[in-house]
């Protein structure tokens, strides 16, 4: 064979090189039948899987997009919260925020500081109470009826620890609470 058509053939055996005008390839997270995270370059149905959910509550009433009622419980709010921020749906947060009394120009700033809560890494939700001295009482005269001991107060809203994006630099957003209507609420 003649050296040029030699080196042809050798050249088309070779590998190609990556092609630079590609677009970069899309990886997919979904969730199997068994509840495990798969990724993937294909769509999710093509590998027998769902697009990522937001985990599973156990909590009554918000199931999603219908909720059927409202947090009754301060735990079914957190439980709220923490799907919210899961999902980064800012609907599913303004929908357990009191919005009574609020102007249009108030909401539209409402939702921008809810929706960079929801954008950011969640590492906890805490409860807030409110600021009293501490009464130290006996716990033997307590115990023996001769004073009562404080009760422990509600708390008056929820600390919502956060990092901003990627990095370990904290963020915290208090969240006042509301009881109305028999129900818990958020606002800021």
């Amino acid at each position: 064979m003649k050296p040029l058509v030699w080196l042809l053939l050798c050249a088309l055996c070779l590998p190609s090189p990556p092609a630079l005008a590609q677009a970069p390839q899309r990886v997919n997270r979904c969730t199997n039948a068994q509840g495990e995270t798969v990724f993937t370059d294909r769509r999710c149905d093509a590998v027998g899987a769902t697009s990522r959910l937001p985990p599973r509550t156990a909590s009554v009433g918000n199931t999603g997009i219908y909720r059927a009622g409202c947090a009754r419980r301060l735990s079914e709010l957190t439980g709220q919260i923490r799907d919210a921020v899961s999902a980064q749906d800012v609907n599913r947060l303004s929908s357990i925020y009191l919005w009574s009394n609020v102007s249009n120009a108030t909401a539209n700033q409402i939702i921008g500081r809810l929706e960079s809560v929801v954008q950011r890494p969640l590492i906890d939700i805490a409860p807030v109470y409110p600021d009293s001295t501490p009464v130290w009482v006996d716990p033997t005269l307590a115990a023996a009826g001769a004073v009562e001991a404080p009760s422990r107060p509600r708390p008056v809203g929820l600390r919502i620890e956060q990092t901003l994006g990627s990095t370990a630099t904290p963020a915290r957003t208090v969240f006042g609470l509301r009881r109305q209507y028999g129900c818990f609420w958020i606002t800021l």
